[in-house]
């Protein structure tokens, strides 16, 4: 850690909101849950805390289901297709369910996002910059979808990127695996214990 500064550093926290995660949000009512999933708000908690502590900043991205006439959600047809359960109501921004889970909470900054990557048509590169981050720790859901858009967006903007190897997670064990493999070429690794003593050194 001796090349990196805490206050010029991020946790980005792609999608662990209350919708995905809690039994009663969106993914919960349908029977979506997954344990890889459940368990990333407890084991990245450290890692937040340890941030916080050294002054970095916890960020968070809050996948987003835009209301459209009448409230009826605009969803990607793509989506559309693999979630069909979703409807209004769900990951409607400043609802309960479109919020950051609990555990993690308070973020200091919070982006809403409507596609894989939280860069794409959203200010959170601004934002970035305007609070003089250098550096970004990725963790979330899913690995092969939010999380890996978004680490590689922030590649090429010349960010400094580290994945949380358990930090993160798909709903398929072998496609995390996978992509976190294909990740590693082009981010810094590091587990969620590890960065927690690495920050608290």
């Amino acid at each position: 850690m001796s090349d990196l500064d805490p206050a010029r550093t991020a946790l980005l926290i792609v999608d662990l909101q209350n919708d995905f995660l809690h039994p009663e949000g969106a993914y919960g009512r349908a029977g979506q849950a997954a344990p890889a999933i459940a368990a990333l708000p407890a084991r990245v908690r450290p890692v937040a805390d340890a941030l916080r502590a050294r002054g970095g900043w916890i960020v968070s991205t809050q996948f987003t289901l835009v209301p459209g006439k009448g409230g009826e959600p605009m969803i990607s047809p793509h989506l559309r297709r693999l979630r069909p359960f979703l409807g209004r109501g769900d990951f409607l921004p400043g609802a309960w369910g479109h919020q950051l889970v609990d555990t993690l909470q308070p973020a200091d900054l919070s982006v809403e996002k409507i596609a894989y990557s939280a860069f794409y048509q959203t200010r959170l590169e601004w934002m970035l910059r305007k609070a003089g981050i250098d550096t970004v720790i990725l963790c979330g859901i899913v690995t092969n979808g939010g999380v890996a858009s978004t680490l590689r967006d922030a590649h090429v903007r010349d960010l400094h990127t580290i994945l949380l190897t358990d930090g993160c997670a798909a709903f398929s064990d072998s496609v995390h695996e996978t992509t976190v493999a294909s990740l590693s070429t082009l981010t810094e690794t590091d587990t969620c214990a590890g960065m927690a003593a690495r920050l608290a050194s």
